[in-house]
């Protein structure tokens, strides 16, 4: 089996895992015990916040583990909205985001009057910082743009968008699952005053992520209790999965340089099938301004979910892993105005550090094969 599904989960990376175990195990402390058995634990939360910081570049705020990326989302989302206290705060958003954020934005509609805006994209999935700048207003709380579209990798205008929402003393978020580890990222640099960062997308187990609040951002927690993170996050911490998520981020830093190679395997599976399939490729997405790792492309005359079935040697996605199991094309690719048809087509090929060329090569003759042999 070729695993080119990396967008969707990573493997747990073998040095994640030795350092997970000791904290299942023999340091079983509670980090906020006074005791000798808290101690190992409490220093081993406050080492993974330092490497989770070093990876994004953050030097003025703290690091709050959560339970997953959506939950640093809703987080980041209703925290600020609940916390700015406006009578009818204003957020805006964009069309393309992660359910997380959109589901937040809309239960914030339904519950507490909160006014969003949903910015369009263009025909490559970007946002226009000229739409950005039209939709704010003096009411607007938080800006909530992802850095790298799940589907089709595209990367946001960040700074841009950052800076247009401080111009109007909004709060600026980001949900960086997919980039980290794949490109380099600055959250001082761009301005980012929150940032979502998800283990399982970065070779961390699941059921781990983060989120960066910048000093001075205030927030209203979603779990009330006993003051852990930062009274952001009440409930003991998960150690062990914290943890996990610390050397991930370390080794994120380190295997910055594979996006090199990555994106020429990347490159050499589109070449392979635009070679094999002359006339019927379609690239999903900028060509340029994308994820290293993501390829995602519409092959006329099949269906995507049908072609995947055609080559089970390869495990990928026909969109995100959180519509998986949907029929309808993707919202995603609808939104950037693909008819119903391409978008139905498409499928999302994203490779890791473990893709080779061997792998690349078997998969455009499977992916190939497939499609000239009944892909739809």
């Amino acid at each position: 089996m070729i695993y080119l599904d990396y967008n969707a989960t990573t493997p747990i990376d073998p040095a994640v895992k030795a350092a997970v175990l000791p904290y299942l195990s023999d340091a079983f402390g509670n980090p906020s015990s006074e005791n000798q058995y808290g101690a190992e634990p409490r220093a081993a939360l406050d080492e993974a916040r330092r490497e989770v910081a070093t990876l994004i570049r953050a030097r003025d705020g703290h690091i709050v583990f959560t339970g997953s990326g959506s939950e640093a989302d809703n987080l980041a989302i209703r925290g600020a909205v609940l916390a700015a206290r406006a009578e009818r705060p204003h957020v805006i958003t964009q069309v393309t985001e992660h359910p997380a954020v959109l589901q937040t934005c809309r239960a914030l509609e339904r519950w507490h009057g909160v006014d969003v805006t949903y910015l369009p994209v263009d025909s490559s999935g970007l946002v226009d910082p000229g739409d950005l700048d039209a939709a704010m207003t003096p009411r607007t709380a938080l800006v909530s743009i992802m850095a790298a579209n799940n589907e089709t990798g595209a990367l946001q205008p960040i700074a841009d968008l950052a800076r247009t929402a401080h111009d109007y003393d909004a709060l600026f978020h980001c949900d960086a699952a997919q980039i980290l580890g794949k490109l380099p990222f600055d959250a001082d640099a761009l301005g980012i005053d929150l940032v979502t960062v998800v283990g399982h997308k970065m070779y961390a187990p699941k059921g781990i992520g983060a989120l960066f609040v910048r000093s001075g951002v205030p927030l209203e927690p979603l779990v009330y209790g006993g003051g852990q993170e930062h009274g952001l996050r009440a409930g003991t911490e998960n150690v062990a999965l914290a943890v996990g998520l610390g050397v991930a981020a370390r080794l994120a830093s380190e295997h910055l340089s594979d996006r090199h190679r990555t994106q020429k395997l990347r490159d050499a599976l589109h070449d392979r099938l635009v070679e094999a399939l002359p006339g019927r490729v379609l690239l999903n997405g900028p060509s340029a301004l994308r994820l290293p790792n993501t390829l995602n492309v519409s092959i006329n005359g099949t269906n995507g979910s049908e072609l995947l079935r055609n080559a089970p040697g390869i495990a990928a996605s026909t969109g995100s892993a959180c519509h998986s199991h949907d029929p309808e094309p993707s919202p995603v690719l609808s939104a950037m105005g693909q008819d119903r048809t391409r978008a139905l087509a498409a499928v999302r090929l994203s490779l890791g550090r473990s893709t080779t060329p061997d792998d690349i090569d078997a998969a455009a003759d499977q992916l190939a094969t497939a499609a000239r042999t009944g892909g739809d």
